[in-house]
């Protein structure tokens, strides 16, 4: 196993995992659960995703990338109106929450 990320937090950490075996590619999250513990213990303590298949990580390291850069990318723009129905969508989603029509970009 080789170590792939520290995530500022579980959630962060969690939804990469999900994100990278979507991908196809195996993950174990390793201490997840010890930022509960935060100012009583080394401070080093944020959650860790490594990647299980040493040659997978050049890949999860680019899927990383892709990761952030769009999650960066959304914190400036606007919600969108659905195509199909046209109920208002927050910026963060690519799905409309009412009839799961994707967003065009």
């Amino acid at each position: 196993m080789l170590k792939l990320y520290e995530a500022a937090d579980r959630i962060e950490a969690q939804m990469l995992k999900d994100f990278l075996l979507e991908q196809g590619i195996e993950t174990v999250l390793l201490g997840d659960y010890l930022s509960g513990a935060a100012g009583e213990l080394a401070a080093n303590i944020f959650p860790a995703l490594w990647v299980v298949n040493e040659e997978d990580l050049p890949h999860a390291k680019i899927l990383l990338q892709n990761f952030t850069n769009n999650r960066i990318q959304t914190v400036g723009e606007t919600a969108w109106v659905c195509p199909k129905c046209g109920e208002k969508v927050d910026a963060e989603f690519d799905l409309c929450w009412n009839c799961a029509t994707p967003r065009r970009r």
